[in-house]
């Protein structure tokens, strides 16, 4: 596909992609959008011109500043839109003349990226963060696991309230770890990050009801980057994760679709093993090859932290929902379900410093970006250190890329 609108060849929203987020500007409030190029298209307005009145749902939702209601509509009306909006931008479609050749409401319709601000895009509800990454846990448990790890998944849950969107600067957290045998306060000295992938709940489930798994991925709208920062001096005094989790997550802010991700599917890992029937799938293919790239950027100098990839998962999404809800736990639009840290088998895979400083006993060195020979190590995250994950798919047919914007966050003095 071809647009008629200029997209850059580095640009992660390519028609293939089409994401979803809420933005702003500076003469109206945050709405929903879809990113394209340098570009956003205001739905909201496309709403207002009656662009979708034909497809038989309530285009209120499109005024919302947050994705849940639409995200609740479900894959069909999602669908239609999506390709609404493709032949909206596509060069060869006799719709698109009605955006390319309208001058007014390309004005309305289409604003420049470098004029919005980015919002949440999701009111979260809950945000479960699981425990799936075979090379995670075999680094946390040196390789002894359990054998429950292999038969379902492990996920705690964790504060939607400290949920943030890219760019939100994060502040040192303060609690309590132990010294010497003694609880000690104070701001955490082992501030830390972890890449993970995350899917966000469309259409929920009914309190007392199971989401089965091979229904499972029609409740899912789409998917975000996600660094769940860490405090892994708390979390060393902590029975279970609280206070060395629930100071900060940050998300991407453009949320891409289902149906961008569907080529880039492959099975779980060790997939063929034995499973409860419940979570058993018909679908061999239901995890993503994914790869993403974490930067660390110091007194603005980029330098590679980690290179992973979404592919090692013991459990695919579907699986997640499906165990999540065995029990009859309710879902809800806007939830959040991420797969823990994403490490890979080899040093600069590893998805977090724990596990690249090796506890802390090993500093970590890591060259620029840039490949202008500077240096730099760590153990743990110091002040002015910026996090980002970044993601950069290219379409099966070469035509474009598909990314997720950046997941950016940069650490703060403690209050």
């Amino acid at each position: 596909m071809t647009s008629w609108l200029p997209i850059p060849d580095d640009s992660d929203f390519s028609l293939c992609n089409l994401p979803y987020g809420v933005f702003s500007t500076v003469d109206d409030s945050p709405r929903i959008g879809v990113a394209i190029g340098d570009h956003v298209v205001d739905l909201k307005a496309l709403a207002n011109d009656h662009i979708f009145d034909d497809f038989g749902f309530d285009t209120e939702c499109l005024q919302n500043p947050t994705l849940n209601a639409y995200a609740a509509l479900g894959r069909g009306v999602h669908g239609r839109v999506r390709s609404r909006l493709q032949d909206l931008l596509v060069l060869e479609t006799k719709l698109g003349s009605e955006l390319r050749d309208n001058a007014n409401r390309r004005k309305r319709c289409l604003v420049p990226m470098k004029s919005i601000t980015m919002h949440m895009p999701v009111a979260v509800g809950n945000f479960t963060d699981g425990f799936v990454g075979l090379y995670h846990a075999e680094n946390m448990y040196r390789g002894k696991l359990i054998p429950s790890f292999w038969d379902a998944p492990t996920a705690y849950q964790g504060r939607a309230s400290s949920v943030v969107v890219s760019g939100t600067p994060i502040h040192r957290p303060r609690g309590q770890t132990r010294v010497n045998g003694k609880a000690i306060s104070g701001h955490c000295q082992k501030l830390d990050f972890e890449v993970e992938f995350a899917a966000i709940v469309g259409q929920g489930n009914n309190f007392g009801d199971a989401i089965d798994v091979d229904q499972a991925d029609d409740h899912i709208f789409g998917y975000v980057l996600l660094n769940d920062w860490s405090a892994r001096d708390f979390q060393q005094s902590e029975f279970g994760p609280f206070t060395c989790k629930n100071f900060a997550t940050s998300i991407s802010p453009w949320v891409v679709p289902f149906e961008a991700l569907e080529p880039f599917r492959v099975p779980p890992t060790k997939a063929d093993r034995p499973l409860p029937d419940y979570l058993v799938q018909k679908k061999l293919k239901s995890a993503y090859d994914i790869p993403i790239q974490a930067t660390l950027e110091v007194a603005g100098q980029k330098y590679q932290m980690s290179r992973c990839n979404t592919k090692h998962v013991v459990f695919s999404f579907a699986q997640i929902i499906a165990h999540h809800t065995r029990g009859g736990c309710p879902l809800v639009p806007g939830d959040i379900i991420a797969t823990g840290t994403m490490s890979g088998p080899s040093r600069p895979e590893f998805g977090c410093f724990m596990e690249l400083s090796r506890v802390g006993t090993e500093a970590y060195g890591m060259e620029s970006v840039d490949d202008t020979g500077l240096k730099i190590s760590r153990t743990y995250l110091e002040d002015g250190d910026v996090v980002e994950f970044t993601c950069q798919l290219r379409s099966p047919d070469g035509t474009g890329r598909i990314g997720f914007g950046a997941c950016r966050g940069e650490v703060l003095p403690g209050k």
